[in-house]
Order: C-alpha cells, then sequence, then structure tokens
C-alpha cells in the first residue's frame, strides 16, 4: 500500500517537473514586468528637475535656442 501511494507520488512530480504548458506566458508575464519597472525609472517625476522628462525638456529647449541664434 505505501509502495503504491509512494510511486505513484512519485510519478506525479515527475510528471509535473516535465510539463511545460504555460511557460511562454510566463516569460513572457516576466518580460512585461520587467519593461515595466524599467520604463517606471526612466519616466518616473523627480522633484528635484533631474528627472528624465525635465532633462529631455531642457535639451530640446537648449537645442531649440541654439538654432534660433544661428538662423539670426
Amino acid at each position: 500500500m505505501m509502495t503504491k501511494l509512494y510511486v505513484n507520488a512519485v510519478t506525479l512530480l515527475n510528471e509535473f517537473k516535465r510539463d511545460e504548458r504555460g511557460v511562454t506566458a510566463i516569460e513572457y508575464g516576466l518580460i512585461g514586468v520587467a519593461m515595466a519597472v524599467a520604463l517606471t525609472a526612466i519616466f518616473a517625476t523627480g522633484t528635484d528637475g533631474k528627472d528624465f522628462i525635465s532633462q529631455l525638456t531642457a535639451t530640446f529647449t537648449s537645442i531649440g535656442a541654439e538654432l534660433e541664434g544661428a538662423s539670426e
């Protein structure tokens, strides 16, 4: 009785270990989470003006001023 239970348990665990259904969905989920974390870190707004959006705005303002000065 115990031997049969043990064999069934080992067989079930081996089948579970080999089962790869849903692995792709889990991988895509992990990639999505990683991208969300990266985008949040990039676009997070800071109060010191050193966040990505503030620096991007300052850079384009500087480029615009240089182009405006060069065309005069």
